[in-house]
């Protein structure tokens, strides 16, 4: 049995998956509404946050305050040998210390954030990037393979965050290069559907110009299920573990100074809107 705790669209796709793979989760979240989408996905969805154990349990929080909130409940309740999977992006430092209160409880804790979004989640083609103890990882592995396509043991606890933010601070850099790129090229004649073809034939091509522009900044959809709000605090972590390592950053730090300045994008919005509006020349 796996338990998600957390069900927004990260955490309900990963529900989905599970159903459809013929492992149905227990199921918890503070909202009512999400528990009952849960359920109607075919999860069990006990009536309190300490019922919602098992073995493995899966956490799809949004940031540590809300990780600290569910483990200071779920660690008295756990069985031992338990083993959490905590696929929430966070700071290094704090998933260390969550690894160390889990092993006070006998419990494990894997940091492990993720790559491919809900669409990744529930096609069950997830790429985890995971830090912490290999035997956990291994307990955990027959369920983790329900949901990923790469199970990515980075290294010890807190090197599945620094591998996630570093992924995403390069995401975001290559969005907003992709934008201006685009732009340039507008401003001297080739629009982007022409362009496009040729970024993603040659040497200049990204994730952002295969990916995200056809599928979410052209079509208009906007639809990816991952917040400029996310992103920012994604962006943020990056360059709070730069400053810690004393790493100076310039070229990703001026991408991650557009992402803060565009507030004409709000923190809901998909974070798709952000190059876009750059792309179309909005300024902060």
């Amino acid at each position: 049995m796996v338990a998600v705790i957390g069900l927004g669209n990260m955490g309900l796709a990963m529900v989905r998956c599970l159903s459809g793979a013929g492992s149905p989760p227990k199921g918890w979240d503070l909202d009512p509404a999400k528990r009952a989408a849960a359920a109607a996905a075919g999860a069990t969805t006990p009536e309190t946050l300490a019922e919602t154990i098992a073995p493995v349990t899966i956490l799809s929080l949004p940031h540590e305050a809300a990780v600290a909130a569910v483990l200071e409940v779920l660690l008295p309740a756990l069985p031992p040998g338990a083993v959490i999977v905590d696929t929430s992006t966070l700071s290094p430092g704090a998933v260390r210390g969550f690894a160390r209160q889990a092993a006070q409880a006998g419990c494990a804790y894997l940091d492990a954030p993720v790559s491919g979004g809900p669409a990744g989640a529930a096609a069950g083609t997830l790429a985890m990037m995971i830090g912490g103890d290999a035997d956990a990882l291994d307990r955990a592995r027959p369920a983790l393979a329900l949901l990923s396509a790469k199970i990515l043991h980075i290294g010890a606890s807190g090197a599945g965050q620094v591998a996630k933010l570093v992924n995403n601070l390069l995401v975001a850099t290559h969005l907003v290069a992709a934008a201006e790129a685009l732009r340039l090229a507008g401003a001297a004649g080739v629009r982007a559907d022409a362009l496009l073809p040729v970024l993603n034939g040659a040497t200049g091509r990204s994730a952002a110009t295969e990916v995200n522009w056809p599928r979410w900044i052209a079509s208009g959809t906007f639809d990816s299920g991952f917040s400029a709000g996310l992103m920012r605090k994604d962006v943020r972590l990056a360059l709070a573990m730069a400053e810690e390592a004393g790493v100076p950053l310039d070229v990703t730090a001026r991408a991650a100074a557009a992402w803060e300045a565009l507030t004409s994008v709000p923190d809901s919005a998909d974070f798709n809107r952000v190059p876009a509006m750059i792309a179309v020349g909005a300024t902060p």
